[in-house]
C-alpha cells in the first residue's frame, strides 16, 4: 500500500522554534498522522493523551495566545449536576518555549455538590525523524526509563525527559478550581539550528486600517515570525515552516527576510551570513554544491523520503537561491543595512556572481537551468519545486534541463544589483554584469514569448517553450527583464478570471490541461507568490490588478483565522464563499506570514534608497483598503511612521533622507 503524506489543515501548532506541538482541535496529541511534539527534525512526543475517568472530555474549542501558547477547552459533562448546562469545565494550556513544553491543566466545577475523579495524562515518544513521519510511516514507540521521579527516552544523541506523576485524583467542592502540570524537555545537542539569542530580531510594526483585516492579518504573522525564528550562532534567520521545513531553507529564508525589510536589516544581515558561511565552494554532484552557490537546505541527517528524493544534509539542489541572495543583500543596503556590513559580504557576491554565468549556464546558452545529474534529489529546482510542477499547456511533463522564465529574471535583477554594489564600493566589474543582463533581456525575448502574447513558464530538453500560462511570469514585473509593453502583455493575462479568480493568484491558469484546483504547483494559491506578483503590478503601474489579488489574500486571510497556510485550494472565488485549504499545506510558514509586510509596503508605495538619500512614496491610488497608519517601521535604523489616507505622510525620517512621490 502506498504511504500518504499526513494532512495538516485542522491541526493546531503551537511554536516555539525549533520546538513545534501539533495536536488535533481538542488538545490531544494522539499516536497518528503528523500529530506530536517536534523538536529540530525529531518527533520527541507521539502521544499526550488526557483523561479523566479514563475517559476522553469533549471539546468545545481552542484559542490561540501568541505562536507559543494554545488553550483548549472541554467538559466532562458525566460528572457534576445533571441537566443541560455543562458543570465541569477542563482547560489545558499549552506552552511551548525552545526545547520545552509545559502543560496547565484546570478543572473548574460550578456543580451544586462536591465533584471527585480521576485525571491521567499518557504519554509516548517515539524520535521518529520529521522525513519518516513525512512519508506517512510510523516508529513503534519507545521505552521510557524512571529515574529520580522522571521519564526518560533517549535515542543517538536525542533525549526527551517528562514529569513521571501523571496520575492526579481530584476532589473539587462546589465553585472551586484546581490546576495540574506537567513538563516535557527534549535536548538534542547535534542540532544544526538553534533557539533565538535576542528577544526581537526586527521592529514590533503596528498597523491600523479602515479594513480591518489588514491589520489583524500583520498582527498575527509577526507573532508566528517571532516564533519561527533560528539562529546560526548570533545570526537570526526564518525556518521555513512548521513542521516539514523548520530549518534553514536559502530561498525560503531570503524572501522571507527581504519581505521583512520595511521592520530593519537585521534579519536580513544574519540570512546573508548564514548563507554565505554555507556558500559552495567546489563541485559535487551528489549535494548539487557549486562554486559560488546558495544552500536550499540544511538538515541534521539525510532527508530521505520513502519513494521521492534522497537528499542529503546539506543540499544545494536550488537554481534560484544564489541570484536572490544578491538581491536581498542589494535590497538591505538600499534599506540602510551598513556600509561595513555589505562591504564584509562582497566576495561571497562576487562568487554567487561569478556562478550566474559559469555553473548556472552549463550549455552556455545564456540561461540558468538546472538538471538534477545525481539521480537522487529534487527533479524541479525553482520555487515550484515539486516533479509535476513544470508542465505544457496540454498537461506533458517538461523533460530537463529546464530554464524557468522567474529565474532568468532574478538573474537579470542580481546582474544589475550586483553591479550596483560593485561601483558603489569601488570594486571592478560592473560594466560586465550590466552587459550580462543587457544580453540576457534579448535572449529571453526571443526564446521565451508564446503565441497567447505571454512568456512561457520554462524552456525545455529541447530549448523549446513550456506554453502554460503560469504565475511564475509575475516574478518578472519589477526585474528589468522586461520592457513596459511587456509588462502590459503579463499584466493583462494575470489579470484575467484564469488567473486572479480565486482567493489570491492560481500558479496554473484555468486553462491549461495540467490546472487543478488542488494541484501543489498547478492550480493552487501560494500566498507569497500572490504577494511578489501584486508587489511587482503595483511597481508597474497596474494598481486595479494588484488591489485584485491583495483583497484575495485578505479573504483568505480570514477564512485561516489570520494564520496564513503555505498555500490553499484554487477554486474559483465564485464557488465558495471561503477558500478550502490545502491539507497539506505547512502553517504557519515564513514566507507566508511575511507575505503581509510586502503588501502592507505595497499599499503605501513605500521604496528607499539610503545610499542615495532618497524615499520613494507611491501608494496604491484611492485608498482601496481605507486609511492605512503603519506605526514602527525602519529605515537606516529609524523608526518612521507612515500613513496613508487622503493624502500620505512620513515621519521619522533621517535628515539625510528626501521624500519623491
Amino acid at each position: 500500500m502506498n504511504r500518504l503524506q499526513p494532512l495538516l489543515h485542522d491541526l493546531v501548532a503551537t511554536i516555539a522554534a525549533p520546538t513545534t506541538v501539533l495536536a488535533g482541535p481538542d488538545g490531544q496529541i494522539r499516536a497518528a498522522g503528523v500529530q506530536g511534539a517536534y523538536h529540530g527534525d525529531a518527533r520527541v512526543l507521539s502521544a499526550a493523551v488526557l483523561r479523566l475517568d479514563g475517559r476522553e472530555t469533549e471539546p468545545i474549542g481552542h484559542a490561540s495566545a501568541g505562536a507559543g501558547t494554545t488553550h483548549f477547552v472541554s467538559l466532562a459533562r458525566w460528572l457534576g449536576d445533571p441537566g443541560p448546562d455543562p458543570t465541569l469545565r477542563v482547560e489545558r494550556t499549552r506552552t511551548v518555549t525552545p526545547g520545552r513544553i509545559d502543560e496547565r491543566i484546570t478543572l473548574t466545577s460550578t456543580a451544586s455538590a462536591q465533584v471527585s475523579t480521576t485525571v491521567t495524562v499518557e504519554l509516548a515518544a517515539d524520535l521518529a525523524p520529521i522525513e519518516v513521519v513525512k512519508s506517512g510511516g510510523r516508529a513503534a514507540p519507545l521505552p521510557a526509563s524512571t529515574a529520580d521521579g522522571v521519564l526518560i527516552w533517549k535515542r543517538d544523541d536525542i533525549t526527551v525527559t517528562a514529569t513521571a506523576e501523571l496520575n492526579w485524583p481530584v476532589t473539587l467542592a462546589p465553585g472551586t478550581s484546581q490546576t495540574l502540570t506537567f513538563t516535557v524537555r527534549a535536548d538534542d545537542p547535534a542540532a544544526v539550528v538553534h533557539p533565538p539569542v535576542r528577544a526581537r530580531d526586527w521592529s514590533a510594526a503596528r498597523v491600523s486600517s479602515g479594513d480591518q483585516r489588514l491589520g489583524r492579518l500583520v498582527a498575527r504573522s509577526l507573532d508566528d515570525l517571532q516564533a519561527l525564528r533560528l539562529t546560526d550562532g548570533e545570526d537570526t534567520f526564518l525556518g521555513a515552516g512548521v513542521p516539514w521545513f523548520l530549518t534553514l531553507f536559502g530561498r525560503d529564508s531570503i524572501w522571507a527576510a527581504r519581505m521583512l525589510l520595511p521592520l530593519g536589516t537585521d534579519l536580513a544581515a544574519g540570512t546573508l551570513r548564514v548563507l554565505a558561511r554555507r556558500q559552495g565552494t567546489k563541485v559535487d554532484p551528489a549535494s548539487g554544491e557549486a562554486p559560488g552557490k546558495i544552500l536550499h537546505e540544511l538538515r541534521r541527517q539525510e532527508f530521505v523520503l520513502a519513494g521521492g528524493p534522497h537528499l542529503p544534509a546539506t543540499y544545494y539542489g536550488t537554481i534560484d537561491a544564489t541570484p536572490l541572495w544578491i538581491s536581498l543583500l542589494h535590497d538591505a543596503w538600499r534599506w540602510g543595512l551598513a556600509e561595513a556590513q555589505v562591504a564584509a559580504l562582497l566576495p561571497h557576491l562576487q562568487a554567487a556572481l561569478d556562478w550566474l554565468a559559469g555553473d548556472a549556464d552549463p550549455d552556455g546558452d545564456g540561461f540558468l537551468e538546472y538538471l538534477d545529474t545525481s539521480g537522487h534529489g529534487l527533479a524541479n529546482q525553482g520555487w515550484k519545486d515539486s516533479g509535476d510542477a513544470v508542465r505544457h499547456h496540454d498537461g506533458r511533463l517538461a523533460e530537463p534541463p529546464i530554464a524557468l522564465a522567474e529565474v532568468q529574471g532574478y538573474a537579470h535583477r542580481a546582474a544589475l544589483d550586483g553591479a550596483a554594489l560593485l561601483d558603489a564600493f569601488g570594486r571592478p566589474g560592473a560594466d560586465r554584469w550590466r552587459d550580462y543582463a543587457a544580453v540576457l533581456a534579448d535572449r529571453f525575448r526571443a526564446k521565451f514569448w508564446v503565441d497567447g502574447g505571454y512568456p512561457a513558464l520554462a524552456l525545455d530538453r529541447d530549448k523549446r517553450p513550456v506554453d502554460s500560462l503560469t504565475s511564475n511570469i509575475g516574478h518578472l514585473l519589477g526585474t528589468g527583464l522586461l520592457d513596459p509593453a511587456e509588462e502590459r502583455a503579463v499584466a493583462t493575462v494575470l489579470g484575467g478570471d484564469a488567473m486572479s479568480g480565486a482567493y489570491g493568484l492560481r500558479t496554473m491558469s484555468t486553462g491549461d490541461a495540467g490546472f487543478a484546483p488542488l494541484s501543489y504547483h498547478c492550480g493552487s494559491v501560494w500566498t507569497h507568490d500572490t504577494a511578489i506578483v501584486a508587489a511587482g503590478l503595483a511597481r508597474a503601474g497596474f494598481p486595479t490588478e494588484a488591489t485584485t489579488l491583495i483583497d484575495g489574500l485578505l479573504t483568505a486571510a480570514e477564512a485561516f483565522d489570520y494564520r496564513m497556510p503555505e498555500l490553499h485550494a484554487g477554486d474559483a472565488r465564485a464557488a465558495y464563499a471561503r477558500p478550502m485549504p490545502y491539507p497539506a499545506a505547512c502553517r504557519p510558514q515564513a514566507w507566508s506570514a511575511a507575505a503581509v509586510v510586502l503588501l502592507l509596503q505595497t499599499i503605501l508605495g513605500l521604496e528607499p534608497d539610503v545610499p542615495n538619500g532618497r524615499v520613494r512614496l507611491n501608494p496604491l491610488p484611492g485608498s482601496p483598503f481605507g486609511p492605512v497608519t503603519a506605526r514602527g517601521l525602519q529605515i537606516a535604523g529609524h523608526a518612521i511612521d507612515v500613513t496613508h489616507g487622503t493624502d500620505t505622510t512620513i515621519t521619522g525620517l533621517p535628515a539625510a533622507l528626501s521624500v519623491h512621490r
